[in-house]
C-alpha cells in the first residue's frame, strides 16, 4: 500500500473522447465521469500522453492551524483560529475511519493512479441508477488538490475559480494530481486529505471533526462515528448538523449509505452495517470557542493579540501577522501568572461589583523585566450591554485594544519628584505651599518646543483651600500638595519633567502626544494601568526601563521555538531611583496619603491620585519584586460621570479618593500576589547626596520626630492643607488632581465630609 501511485487499470475508456465530450457538455460531471463510448479504449496513461498531460508541481501552503495562548505555567488560556484544525499523523486516525472514507470516496485508492477512470465510471452509473449522488467521482488525490487550491485562494473570486466546473480547471487538477502521486506515498496522500478536508460544523480536518462531533480524538472513533464523518465530507454544507434537524437527517442518511457501501465492499458484515444503521446520530455539538471573549483572562488575551498584530517580530506586515495568528498553529507562552492574576481579580471583586458603572482596573508588572503578570478589571469582557459587559481592554492603551484611559492625577507627581532629585535637589529642599498657586507670568512654564504655556489667570488650589506652609520634597510628596508641586515643576522646568516621564515609558492611552501644560505634574494626561505600572517599575528596578513584555516564547507547528527576552535599558541613575523610593515609602506612614490604608508588611512605595472634580482615582506602587497600578473611573465619560455621590461595590462614597478604593485594591492584591515570595528591600538612599538640603533648604521645624525610614517629617503637615490634588479641569484639558486623600485621611475620618 506504500507504493507510489501507478495506473494499473485496464483499458476502459477513450480518454480523448471523454475530454471532448466533457468540453461539449461544459460541466464538471461530464469531464470526469462520462459513460463508456466504445469498446476500443486506451489506457488512462496513454490517454494522458495523447493530451500531453504532464505532472505539474503544486504549491502546498501550510494548513491553517489553531494558535494557543498558554500562561507562564503552560496552561491554555485562549485560542485563535481561522479554521478549527489540529493536524494529525495517519497512525493517530482510527483504522475504521480510514476504511470508511476510502470505501465511500475512492474504494480503489490504493490501486489506481491520479485518475481512476474505472472508478468514476462505476460511480456515475451507480448515481444515475439510484437517482442521487451516493458515490464520489474524483479520486482522493484529486480531491486533495482541489482542497489545496481552494484553501490557498485569498479572495472569493479565487475560491470560485478553484472549484469552477470547467475542463481547463479539471486538466490543471489532473496535472497537479500526477505530481502529487509521484511525490508522496498513498498513505501520505490519505493523511494530507484527512487533515485538509472540511466536515461541517466549523470542523476542519479529522481531529477537529472527531472532537466537534463526538468529543473524542480521531484515534478513538468507532464504526458508527467513522461512517458519519466519512459521509459528511461529500457535501458538508448540506449535512452540517449545526444547521438544524433537516441537515441532521441528511447526515444520518448519508452515514447509512456509507455503512451499506462498506458492507458491499465486504469491509464490514451486513449484520454490522444493520446494527450500526440502527444507532442514533450521536452528535455531541462540542464547542471550540476562539478569541478573547471566552478566555479566563480576556484583557490580557486582548493585549497579547494586539501585541502580535503590532510587533514586527511576528511578521513584516500587518497582514502577515494576522495570518500567522489565525493560521500559524502556534503555541504562545505568555507572562501571565495565575496566582497574581487571581489576587488582582479577588481584590477588585472585594471593592467593586461587576454591575457597577464605574470600573476598577489593575496591571501588575515585574521590575527589571517588564513581564506583565496580571491584568484584571471589575467588569466582564463582552458585547452584552444588558449584562454590563464591556468590549474593549480596560487595562491597556488603544494600541492593545483599550480605550482612552483616565487622567493620571497625582500619580504623575512622582515624575516631577524624580526630575527634582535628578537635578540635584535634596530631601529637605522645598518651598512655601500657599493655598493657591498662580503662574507669575505667561512665561513661567515652557513646553519642549519653547512655547509659553503658563496661565497667570488660572489658580491651582489645594483641596482645603488653606495655607500650606513650607513643604519639602518629603512632606510635599507625602501630603501630595498641589501648590508645592506646581512650584517644584516651575523650578526644575516643565520640559525636563515631560522628558523624564517619556524616558521611563509614559505615553497617552489614545496614542496621542502628551499634553505639555503647566498642570502636567497634576496628571492631566489620560493613561492606562499597564503604562503607569511600568513607569513605576523603573523606580523599583533602580532606573532600568523595560518594555512591557507579554510573550516569552513562540513554538511553531514544526516545533521550532523562538524566545523573546526583555528589552531593557538604563534610563535613570540607580541612586536617583533609590532616592525616589526613599520618599515614596513615606506615603504609607503617618502624614502620608495612604496612612489610613497602611502598608503591606514589606518594603513598598507608591503614590495616590485623584483627578480634578473626582473624575478618576488611582494608586500606583511597587516593591522591589512587583509594580502595580490601579485605576477607578467611569468609562461612560469621566467628566460627565464623576465619582461624587456614588455607590460602588454596595458602599456609598460622597467622594472617591485614591485611598478610597484604588489604594485598598492595591494593598490586598499585592499582599496576596507576593505571598510566599521572599521580601526584598529597597537599596539605601545615598544620604550624602540626597539626605540634606541645598539651595531651597527648609527652615528648622519646631517639632521633629524620626519615622524610622531615615528621614524626618513634621506631624503638623498632616492636617495643615488637606493634602492632595485639587488642581483644575481647564475644560477637561488641563484639569489637575483634586485632593485625593485629605492629607492621609480617608473621607470616613473627616467630619466635614461624612454624612453619617
Amino acid at each position: 500500500m506504500q507504493a507510489r501511485g501507478k495506473d494499473r487499470s485496464s483499458p476502459v475508456l477513450n480518454v480523448v473522447k471523454l475530454i471532448v465530450a466533457g468540453s461539449v457538455a461544459g460541466v464538471l460531471a461530464a469531464a470526469v465521469a462520462l459513460p463508456a463510448v466504445g469498446g476500443a479504449g486506451v489506457s488512462a496513461k496513454s490517454g494522458m500522453e495523447l493530451l500531453d498531460l504532464k505532472p505539474e508541481d503544486l504549491t502546498e501552503p501550510p494548513l491553517s492551524e489553531r494558535t494557543e495562548l498558554v500562561d507562564a505555567d503552560g496552561k491554555r488560556i485562549a485560542q485563535f483560529y481561522f479554521e478549527n484544525r489540529q493536524s494529525v499523523t495517519l497512525d493517530q486516525v482510527a483504522p475504521i475511519m480510514r476504511t470508511a472514507l476510502i470505501a465511500i470516496e475512492d474504494f480503489r485508492f490504493y490501486e489506481h493512479g491520479p485518475l481512476d477512470l474505472e472508478g468514476t465510471t462505476r460511480a456515475l452509473i451507480k448515481n444515475l441508477t439510484t437517482g442521487g449522488v451516493t458515490q464520489g467521482g474524483s479520486s482522493i488525490t484529486q480531491q486533495y488538490v482541489k482542497q489545496v487550491l481552494f484553501n490557498a485562494a485569498e479572495t472569493p473570486e479565487e475560491q470560485a475559480a478553484a472549484i469552477a466546473p470547467t475542463v481547463s480547471r479539471k486538466l490543471s487538477e489532473l496535472r497537479y494530481a500526477m505530481a502529487i502521486e509521484e511525490k508522496y506515498t498513498k498513505d501520505e496522500i490519505l493523511m494530507k486529505y484527512l487533515n485538509i478536508a472540511y466536515f461541517g460544523a466549523g470542523a476542519h480536518g479529522i481531529q477537529a471533526a472527531a472532537k466537534r462531533f463526538f468529543d473524542k480524538p480521531a484515534s478513538e472513533l468507532n464504526l458508527v462515528q467513522a461512517a458519519t464523518l466519512a459521509g459528511a465530507v461529500q457535501n458538508p454544507a448540506r449535512t452540517d448538523p449545526n444547521v438544524g434537524p433537516k441537515s441532521r437527517k441528511l447526515l444520518l442518511e448519508r452515514r447509512n449509505i456509507v455503512l451499506d457501501r462498506m458492507a458491499e465492499l465486504k469491509k464490514i458484515t451486513r449484520e454490522e452495517a444493520d446494527a450500526a444503521k440502527a444507532k442514533k446520530l450521536g452528535y455531541k455539538d462540542v464547542k471550540f470557542p476562539g478569541g478573547c471573549e471566552v478566555s479566563d483572562y480576556p484583557y490580557f488575551c486582548l493585549y497579547v493579540q494586539n501585541e502580535i498584530l503590532l510587533n514586527e517580530d511576528f511578521g513584516k506586515t500587518a497582514k502577515e501577522r494576522l495570518r500567522l495568528l489565525q493560521r500559524g498553529g502556534l503555541t504562545i507562552k505568555t507572562t501571565i501568572d495565575p496566582k497574581m492574576q487571581k489576587a488582582a481579580e479577588k481584590a477588585i471583586k472585594n471593592m467593586v461589583s461587576t454591575k457597577d458603572k464605574p470600573v476598577a482596573a489593575q496591571a501588575m508588572i515585574v521590575p527589571g523585566t517588564g513581564e506583565i503578570k496580571a491584568m484584571a478589571a471589575s467588569r466582564k469582557f463582552g458585547g452584552n450591554k444588558k449584562k454590563n459587559e464591556i468590549s474593549y481592554n480596560l487595562v491597556a492603551d488603544v494600541a492593545h485594544g483599550g480605550g482612552r484611559g483616565f487622567q493620571q492625577g497625582s500619580t504623575a507627581k512622582a515624575y516631577t519628584l524624580a526630575t527634582a532629585l535628578e537635578e540635584g535637589m535634596q530631601y529637605k529642599d522645598g518651598f512655601p505651599a500657599p493655598a493657591g498657586y498662580e503662574a507669575a507670568s505667561n512665561s513661567s512654564f515652557k513646553d519642549c518646543k519653547g512655547n509659553s504655556v503658563g496661565d497667570p489667570s488660572h489658580t491651582v488650589r489645594n483641596s482645603s483651600e488653606g495655607g500650606g506652609g513650607f513643604k519639602t520634597l518629603q512632606t510635599g510628596t507625602w501630603g501630595s500638595v498641589n501648590t508645592f508641586f506646581m512650584r517644584l515643576e516651575q523650578e526644575v522646568g516643565l520640559c525636563k519633567v515631560v522628558k523624564l516621564a517619556k524616558r521611563i515609558g509614559l505615553k497617552r492611552a489614545d496614542g496621542g502626544k502628551l499634553g505639555e501644560f503647566e498642570t502636567f505634574t497634576l496628571g492631566i494626561n489620560e493613561v492606562d494601568p499597564v503604562t503607569v505600572a511600568n513607569t513605576y517599575a523603573v523606580f523599583a528596578a533602580r532606573g532600568k526601563y523595560c518594555k512591557p513584555l507579554a510573550v516569552t516564547e513562540v513554538k511553531d507547528r514544526y516545533g521550532k521555538v523562538t524566545r523573546f527576552k526583555p528589552k531593557c535599558s538604563q534610563v535613570m541613575e540607580e541612586e536617583v531611583a533609590d532616592a525616589v523610593s526613599g520618599i515614596l515609602k513615606g506615603v504609607f506612614s503617618p502624614g502620608g496619603t495612604m496612612a489610613s490604608v497602611g502598608g503591606i508588611g514589606r518594603d513598598a512605595a507608591g503614590k495616590t491620585g485623584t483627578t480634578d472634580g473626582y473624575t478618576a482615582a488611582w494608586f500606583a506602587g511597587y516593591t522591589p519584586n512587583l509594580a502595580s497600578a490601579v485605576s477607578v473611573g467611569d468609562p461612560r465619560g469621566a467628566f460627565t460621570h464623576d465619582l461624587v455621590g456614588v455607590t460602588i461595590g454596595g458602599r456609598y462614597y460622597p467622594y472617591v479618593y485614591g485611598a478610597s478604593i484604588a489604594g485598598p485594591i492595591w494593598k490586598q492584591s499585592m499582599m496576596s500576589a507576593l505571598k510566599g515570595v521572599e521580601a526584598a528591600r529597597f537599596h539605601s538612599v545615598d544620604q550624602s547626596r540626597f539626605g540634606g538640603c541645598g539651595d531651597h533648604c527648609a527652615p528648622k521645624p519646631k517639632k521633629k520626630k524620626r519615622d524610622g525610614d531615615d528621614f524626618d517629617f513634621d506631624f503638623g503637615d498632616r492636617f495643615d492643607d488637606g493634602g492632595d490634588d485639587r488642581g483644575d479641569d481647564r475644560g477637561g484639558d488641563r484639569g489637575g488632581d483634586r485632593g485625593s486623600d485629605r492629607g492621609g485621611l480617608d473621607w470616613r475620618d473627616n467630619p466635614l465630609l461624612n454624612d453619617d
